[in-house]
Order: C-alpha cells, then structure tokens, then sequence
C-alpha cells in the first residue's frame, strides 16, 4: 500500500484529498503545516507528498526543497490556487512532479498520483533488478531429490509465510542466498522487493551508511541525504549475508532494528521505522563467535529463531547428477547438451566438492568447453578432481612390489590435510592455517597449487 502524506492549511482540503485518496486504496496521513510535515517525513517513508504551495512560515516550495533532501526518492505534488509558469518552472526544477492549480478535477489528480507511483515504483525496481542480477549465486534454481534437500524445501514452505527471522548456515557456495530467494517468493512479500546485502564485502563505516542510509554532511563525500538499503526493502525482505563480518557496533545497530522495527539514519536524530522482514546467512559457526566474544550473544538468538542448515554437496551427492545435467543444459544454448560418460560421472561423484555447488558449476562450464565432441569422457577429467582421492593413510604400511607413485602420493596426503583442517575450521583459512602450523600465506599458497584458493 503506498503512503501519501497531505500537507494544506485548510482542514476541508486536508479531509477531501484524504476521503478522495482513502477510496483509491491509499494510506494517507495529514499535516496542517509545512514544520509538522518535515518532521513525518523525517520520522517516517512516504512514497509521495501532496503539498499547499501558500502556508504560513514554511510554504510549500520551502517543504519540496526539505523534503528532496531527506528523502530524495519520494516524490511531491504541489496543488496552488496561484499558480504561475515561473511558479510551476522553479517547482520542477527543486524536483517537484507536477504544479497542479486549484481547483483541480479529481479524475485529473487521481490520474497524476497513479502515474508518478507508478514511475516510482518503476524506477525502484529497476534498481534492485539490477541489485539481483549483481548479486545472483550463480545458479537459478534449487536442484536436488536428496534427502538433506527436502527437508530444507519442506521447511521453507512451512515458515516463508511468516514474519520470523530466519538464520541460514552451511559451507560457501552451498546455495544460502537461493533459500533466502525461496523464502522471499513464497511469502505473501513475493511482490515487494528482496534486497541483498554482503556485509563481508563492505568496511564497517561504507556498510553503515549502505544498510542505514546518511544525512547531508554526515561525513567527507555526503552531499546529499541517502536512503538505506533498510528502507529499500521496506515492505519486504533483506537478506544479510555473511552476518558474522559485522562488527560489535554495527550488531548493536542490527539488534535495534530487529527489536524495534526502527533507526536512524548515519548524521541523523529521527527515528525511521519499516517493516522488512530479515533473513541472515553465515558460513562460520556464529555459537562460536559469540563464545569468542566477536558476535553479540542476544544479536545471535535475535537471528536465530528459525535456523535452516545447508549441507555441503559431499553430503548430498544424490544431487550431483541431476545439477550436472541442468549446468549442461544452461550451457548448451539451444543445442543438445552435453553427455557425461559413467566413468567420467564416477570420478565428479567421489571428488568432495570443498567449493560445493559453486565449484561444481565451474568445474562443468570447464569441462563443456574443453569437451570438443557431444561426450564429456574421463580424459577430460582435471587432474586437481581426478587426483583427490581420499588419502586414508599418509604412508603405506608396506610398499607393495609394483612400487608406488611417491609424488602422487605426498601431493594427495598434503590436499587431503589442507581440506581436512578447511573442514573442521568451517572455511576460515586463518584458523585451518593455525590447525596444521603454517603461515596464512602459505597456507594459501598450497591450497591454490590445488585450485581450492578462490
């Protein structure tokens, strides 16, 4: 529902425009002056503003060149029975939408307000279309029949519906954003936006003033006032990924939010309120963040009131034949897609996938490339996949008469051993580096000689 706020001296215009706008399925809220109209604007998100060009101290023309500075996305209409051409060149010019004179035709005013929400709401979903495609996992839908799989997919269909937080954990590259998307879509918020937002990817202060927004002069570089990615998604979703890279300050921020429904702008002193639903991801174990003291312990329950957790690809691998084929699929543009051999199938499905669904989509784009008939045989195997078995012993016990592959074999226990501490680390190279007493840039270094360091 679009929110209008109508700002006139006159009661009688102020209860016309509301009956009038009330019946067209708007939810409009009054102001009788100018002063009272910025402090709702400052306080709350309006999509449109209808405003009296003549009110006493703080006119209309005065309430457009506020308003565009706080909240520079919504749009404002003046209605004046002294309307000139200069009058209307100045108003447009500050960023009005339109000069309208009084008295006006209410099939006219009606007609104006439909067209600029509906350019509004154009021009907003353009911006978070394009958001999407910048952020898209790079796979489109959810694949798999494996147990692990419906379990999740029945738990989606059962909480999206509601307003419930939602903690989603597993391995990067797993497909956490895709059960964010699912729970987006098939909520009754399907319609409204679903913005994303990497908090690993963002300094602690660019990430602040991204999800809160700024006022003019808040910092170096603030030239005007910024609406947040908070109230971008108002009325619908936002899905906070990497959760675990905030830092304490921001989480306190966060935990308002999730309490309160409300908050301030970066330079700011009004408290803005929305109602967006969150979704948080996390590929470290946030219980042990907050045993560490680096997640706040009432932020993490605030999350986690719904977990849903995302197993790694080697604990579904059900799965991996019906994703290869739907890679190949996407990648056959129009063509008969590709076939995988069975030997070539068995060497992809005893591989681990460390980088999970990710890497694997990778791994197939490769493999279809470099694949020059309509077979994708084991020859085409990598060596990184074809050599990382499971080395289940460093060193042989005896060695046998037909000798062994010495190089082979030390290179297979060093992969096995970086993966291993990469696994029980859940993914932080830091950690896994401490766990097999090697520098992070070595530690590094020979997950990369394995093409595991992206």
């Amino acid at each position: 529902m679009n929110r209008i706020l109508i700002v006139d001296d006159e009661q009688s215009m102020r209860e016309l425009l509301s009956i009038l706008l009330r019946k067209e399925g708007y939810d409009v809220v009054t102001a009788e002056n100018g002063a009272t109209a910025l402090k709702a604007v400052q306080r709350e998100i309006f999509d449109l503003v209808i405003t009296d060009l003549k009110m006493p101290q703080f006119d209309g023309m005065a309430l457009l060149k506020s308003v565009k500075e706080v909240s520079p996305d919504t749009i404002v209409i003046i209605i004046t029975a002294f309307g000139t051409t200069e009058g209307a060149e100045r108003a447009r010019s500050l960023g009005a939408y339109d000069y309208i004179g009084k008295p006006f035709n209410n099939d006219e005013i009606k007609l104006v307000i439909h067209n600029a929400l509906e350019k509004r709401h154009l021009r907003k979903e353009n911006i978070l279309l394009k958001r999407e495609i910048e952020s898209r996992a790079g796979f489109e839908y959810f694949i798999g029949k494996s147990e692990p799989m419906q379990r999740i997919f029945s738990l989606i269909r059962q909480v999206a519906d509601t307003k419930s937080t939602v903690l989603i954990t597993g391995e990067s590259g797993t497909g956490k954003e895709l059960v964010a998307r699912a729970l987006h879509t098939h909520s009754s918020r399907k319609n409204n936006p679903f913005v994303t937002v990497n908090c690993g990817a963002l300094p602690e202060t660019l990430l602040e003033s991204e999800l809160f927004g700024y006022m003019k002069g808040a910092f170096t570089g603030a030239v005007s006032n910024k609406q947040g990615l908070f109230e971008a998604a108002n009325g619908g979703t936002i899905f906070l990924d990497e959760i675990s890279a905030t830092t304490p300050a921001l989480q306190i921020k966060l935990l308002r939010v999730l309490q309160e429904r409300e908050f301030k702008r970066v330079g700011g002193t009004a408290d803005i309120r929305v109602d967006v639903r969150v979704l948080a991801a996390s590929n470290s174990d946030l219980r042990q963040d907050v045993s560490k003291g680096s997640f706040r312990e009432d932020l993490y329950y605030r999350l986690n009131v719904i977990p849903i957790h995302v197993p790694p690809l080697r604990e579904r691998k059900d799965d991996i034949p019906l994703l290869i084929d739907y890679f190949l699929k996407q990648l056959s543009s129009g063509r008969e897609p590709k076939k995988i051999s069975p030997e070539a199938m068995n060497r992809l499905l005893s591989y681990r996938w460390p980088g999970n669904v990710r890497e694997l989509e990778n791994a197939i784009e490769r493999l279809n490339i470099l694949a020059s008939g309509d077979t994708i045989g084991i020859d085409h195997i990598p060596d990184t996949i074809s050599a990382a078995q499971p080395c289940t012993e460093l060193i042989p016990l005896e060695i046998p008469e037909a000798g062994v592959d010495l190089d082979r074999l030390l290179k297979n226990a060093e992969k096995t051993l970086l993966l291993k501490a990469l696994d029980k680390s859940g993914g932080v190279k830091t950690e896994a580096a401490r766990l097999l007493g090697l520098s992070f840039r070595s530690f590094r270094h020979r997950l990369q000689k394995y093409d595991q360091g992206s």
